[in-house]
């Protein structure tokens, strides 16, 4: 099948899921709605508020990769859809509020929003199984260097049924033998310096063969160049990050205009969370812990405490160890669970220390350690910290240093207010998440810190 057939297929299968979810929308608008605002539409007007819930749907649908039937399972599908058509119900509603002048009933939307979860599942099963049975898996190869199992983590994520590795072979052998690529669709680069890594795309290039590249630190950094031109030739202009005092200026006013409704809206679970706290030992609600922001400006981040009060009696920062962490509170365990205890920092964010979305804020002495053996980790400290961030949603609580950094690179690389709302809504995706906070199986990690990248200073 041609590369145009097969993408013409997937976008019609994708554009079939956006219909079928946007039906009990437009149930609930003709059969409730429609006729209960204050002027009601006809005709045209009608067809708008379908189209706009059918373009959002889409727009939040890629944010959580609803549409992924190749690379997720149906509980990942529907989850994500759930969340989709859940934010783009709650904005219509929002819609419908102002025409209608006064509250509307929400019950038909939750009615909807059952109706689209319903349909959801129904084209994730289906959608599911004509992909598999329709487009055998890939012959894969894996080309490593410093990096190592990814065969695991292929399997690992259920996308052996996608990607047969029928190949695992180093760069060296590669580069030596490029015709081995013959007959391979998809190519895994792990960890492979910029030399063998060039040989190997080109020729993957010229021969039609699909490649994904686990980027090194400094790709990352590369990745966000300025294209220019000097001496009448091509250049790439690197330095640090430094963004547009247009998008500076937005981000400020998001931070300061969010984290007031959060304070507002959120205040009865701050007061029962306080009250809880109090209730257990009697020690204090807040805990202020000393953290790094933009430049390695030290501030104190303020967290609902979770601890014990003598948790670290012993002077020494260590991280936690999870839900097993014998430190840990009952409610402690619950708010962690529910990341209550991550509430107070809008006070943070208000204040100017922090913002929405950023590096995550790593301690002094944590980052310390971090950088005795990868002094790169510095470079994340271009911007501001922040209370979720690229590293959080698309990273694990125990994703390695190394990898954390590339992806906090990646998101200094290309500042974009769109990108910082695309972190904030995706943040609710992980929000119930478990893995989220859970570590890779022992053996399935791909580096560490430790591993150096070469194994890190010639990154």
């Amino acid at each position: 099948m041609s590369k145009f057939k097969h993408d013409l297929l997937l976008r019609i299968v994708k554009v079939t899921d956006a219909v079928m979810v946007t039906l009990p929308f437009v149930l609930c608008w003709y059969l409730y709605y429609a006729d209960r605002i204050v002027a009601p539409f006809y005709g045209r007007g009608n067809v708008l508020m379908i189209a706009l819930y059918f373009v959002l749907y889409i727009v939040f649908g890629r944010v959580y990769d609803a549409f992924l039937m190749s690379m997720q399972r149906i509980s990942e599908i529907v989850y994500a859809q759930f969340l989709a058509a859940g934010v783009s119900d709650f904005i219509m509603y929002i819609v419908i509020w102002l025409l209608s002048r006064h509250l509307p009933n929400i019950l038909p939307g939750v009615a909807a929003l059952v109706g689209q979860v319903l349909m959801s599942a129904v084209w994730a099963l289906a959608a599911h199984r004509w992909y598999f049975a329709t487009f055998p898996p890939q012959p894969t190869a894996i080309v490593y260097d410093v990096r190592q199992g990814m065969e695991k983590l292929i399997g690992q994520y259920g996308l052996d049924c996608k990607y047969s590795v029928v190949l695992t072979a180093s760069a060296r052998e590669c580069v030596d033998d490029l015709s081995m690529l013959d007959g391979i669709k998809t190519v895994f680069l792990s960890g492979i310096h910029s030399h063998d890594r060039n040989i190997i795309l080109k020729y993957c290039v010229a021969n039609d063969i699909n490649v994904f590249v686990i980027p090194r630190i400094g790709d990352t950094i590369m990745s966000g160049a300025h294209h220019m031109h000097m001496f009448h030739l091509p250049m790439l202009k690197v330095g640090r990050y430094t963004a547009q005092p247009e998008y500076l200026f937005l981000k400020r006013l998001v931070d300061i205009v969010v984290s007031l409704a959060a304070l507002v809206i959120l205040s009865p679970v701050f007061l029962i969370t306080a009250i809880a706290i109090k209730a257990t030992d009697g020690g204090p609600v807040f805990y202020k812990q000393v953290r790094l922001t933009k430049d390695g400006r030290e501030f104190k981040i303020l967290k609902f405490r979770s601890m014990r009060v003598d948790a670290e009696k012993d002077g020494v920062a260590r991280l936690s160890t999870g839900s097993h962490d014998d430190r840990v509170t009952p409610v402690g365990k619950i708010i962690r669970a529910c990341r209550v205890d991550e509430l107070p920092q809008v006070l943070n964010i208000l204040g100017g220390s922090m913002s929405l979305v950023g590096p995550r804020a790593e301690r002094p002495e944590i980052a310390a350690q971090y950088e005795q053996e990868l002094p790169e980790f510095a470079l994340r400290l271009q911007a501001k910290a922040g209370l979720t961030g690229y590293a959080q949603v698309y990273g694990k609580y125990n994703t390695t240093p190394y990898d954390k950094l590339v992806m906090d690179l990646m998101y200094i690389a290309h500042p974009s207010i769109v990108e910082d709302f695309k972190i904030i809504f995706a943040t609710v995706k992980i929000l119930f998440t478990p893995e989220s906070t859970e570590g890779v199986e022992e053996g399935a990690t791909t580096a560490s810190a430790k591993s150096g990248e070469d194994k890190v200073m010639n990154a």
